[in-house]
């Protein structure tokens, strides 16, 4: 069963309803024998890195989690802030993330004179950076919808999934093994996030 995992902070029902329209069953759950159980595991978020991450150890489930991810290699999919914290650090904040990836997180500053708004709010194109089974079928330049002041910067540049450019191009995806992340948000992304969303349903 695919897992949404509920540590306080995240638009959880979205997911889940997304999931169920594209054909694939999923719980919402927070505690450690249903994560546990999990064939695979999705990681939402939205807000503040170290508010997410002080939920997140709060929670308990880190160490459930990363039995999970790290030992079994079970697939994590981090959805925006979800994908944040499975880095090292942010720039948002003092608390370290993870760690799941070697990626910390930065802050968009435009160009002087640029008219670019931060955060990056709306629909924007992300290239595919290489080709795994998340990105097989997903065409050149497909759009999904982004809502960042923050982006994740790949350390290892073969981590890196999808890119995107914000007066400046950042990493929107990243796939590293069983642990993968996206910035933008799929369950909102219409057809493309659909088929993102179905490609890790059925992959792995």
């Amino acid at each position: 069963m695919i897992t949404i995992v509920d540590y306080g902070i995240g638009n959880l029902g979205s997911i889940r309803n997304m999931l169920k329209k594209i054909g694939f069953d999923s719980q919402i759950s927070d505690r450690p024998e249903i994560i546990k159980d999990a064939s695979k595991l999705i990681m939402p978020g939205v807000g503040a890195f170290d508010a997410g991450m002080r939920q997140l150890n709060a929670s308990g489930l880190v160490p459930y989690l990363e039995e999970k991810v790290l030992q079994e290699k079970t697939p994590v999919l981090g959805i925006c802030l979800g994908m944040q914290l499975l880095t090292r650090r942010s720039e948002e904040g003092t608390s370290p993330g993870l760690g799941w990836i070697d990626a910390e997180v930065k802050r968009f500053l435009p160009p002087p004179g640029s008219k670019l708004k931060v955060p990056h709010m709306g629909w924007n194109i992300a290239k595919p950076a290489k080709v795994t089974g998340m990105t097989a079928n997903v065409e050149s330049e497909e759009r999904y919808y982004f809502v960042h002041s923050y982006y994740v910067h790949c350390q290892n540049r073969e981590d890196v999934l999808l890119s995107g450019e914000y007066g400046q191009v950042f990493d929107a995806a990243f796939e590293r093994g069983n642990i993968i992340g996206v910035q933008f948000h799929p369950e909102k992304s219409h057809k493309f996030g659909m088929r993102l969303l179905r490609n890790f349903c059925e992959g792995y």
